[in-house]
């Protein structure tokens, strides 16, 4: 594996840490107390461990559940793993608190997905690296496909729906924390969690069997599965919210234009979000008649815990479960 500092790539950011804060006069006899007390405690945990509390976790922060989960997978017993975006909300729109930004600025390795997924964190991220934090923007290292929004050609941050590119993602972790801390086995984890991703694609492929190849065509709520079908040979036909954040109002012209296009192809599911209200995807099957079905999938968040979809794997294999369901029934 490459090992990933900021030396060799820009995306992962890490700068001296600067102090500007200085004591006051009246309070150096407090500092200086502080400091002998700190040295005692210091002197005490080195000599309790003999290596210098090298044994205790890191502190990872991850943006979104998915990311958390797979950060989890590498860490093991040796980092405790936090989440900013909550399980069911949608990364592109959270805002963050100014708790948020404390986590993130006291964390050991932050952990984004990037390319404008996080729209409302990037100012945040940013902070964190200025203040010294390793910050590591994944989907930019996993051979992002290119990504057409209002003419403009980017990459899709949707990297997660592919699981091998999760399981590259989960190399790159790997890589940030031994540049980290060296002596525990996140390389082992790593590759134990990419043999189980690489199970899961296989189970997808078989779930996804029962598509015909006529039927693999898919109108989403927004533009999250370029990389799903670009994995599984699917066509996105349409989607209801143009471009790649659920941000975004579709004009009435683009309705009616997606409406017509189903049409034209036979095309009676849309996929909506669970993370996203379906009030537009609701509109756009009543135009359509009453043979046209909306059907939730889990997209930008993980499920609630001790669900089917509490993982990225059960995710995935949930989502592929509910996409043959529904394509293998439709009749044309």
């Amino acid at each position: 594996m490459l090992l990933l500092t900021p030396s060799h790539d820009p995306r992962i950011r890490n700068r001296r840490r600067r102090s500007a804060w200085r004591p006051s006069p009246a309070r150096q006899g407090l500092v200086a107390l502080a400091l002998v007390l700190s040295l005692i405690a210091v002197s005490c945990s080195t000599d309790s461990s003999g290596d210098g509390g090298g044994d205790d976790p890191l502190t990872i922060v991850a943006t979104t559940s998915i990311w958390a989960d797979v950060a989890a997978a590498v860490a093991g017993d040796d980092a405790t793993v936090e989440v900013l975006v909550p399980r069911g909300a949608d990364p592109h729109g959270y805002q963050p608190s100014s708790r948020d930004v404390a986590r993130l600025q006291s964390a050991d390795l932050v952990i984004a997905n990037g390319l404008g997924l996080e729209e409302g964190l990037s100012d945040v991220l940013d902070a964190a690296a200025a203040e010294g934090v390793t910050v590591v923007e994944l989907a930019p290292l996993l051979d992002p496909l290119p990504f057409v929004e209002d003419g403009v050609v980017g990459d899709d941050p949707h990297v997660w729906m592919d699981p091998l590119r999760v399981a590259a993602g989960a190399g790159v972790i790997a890589d940030s924390l031994l540049s980290i801390d060296p002596s525990r086995p996140w390389e082992g984890r790593a590759e134990a969690y990419a043999a189980e991703l690489s199970a899961a694609d296989d189970t997808i492929v078989a779930i996804l069997d029962a598509v015909p190849g006529d039927r693999r065509v898919m109108v989403t709520n927004h533009d999250a599965f370029g990389y799903f079908a670009d994995r599984y040979d699917f066509t996105i036909l349409g989607v209801v919210i143009p471009g790649g954040s659920t941000l975004s109002d579709p004009s009435s012209a683009e309705l009616a234009a997606l409406v017509a296009d189903m049409t034209d192809a036979g095309v009676t599911v849309i996929f909506a979000e669970t993370s996203s209200p379906t009030t537009l995807a609701d509109a756009v099957a009543s135009e359509l008649g009453t043979d046209v079905s909306v059907v939730p999938l889990v997209t930008g968040s993980l499920g609630a815990e001790g669900s089917p979809t509490a993982t990225l794997i059960g995710l995935l294999s949930t989502n592929a479960e509910a996409i043959a369901s529904a394509l293998s029934a439709t009749s044309r």
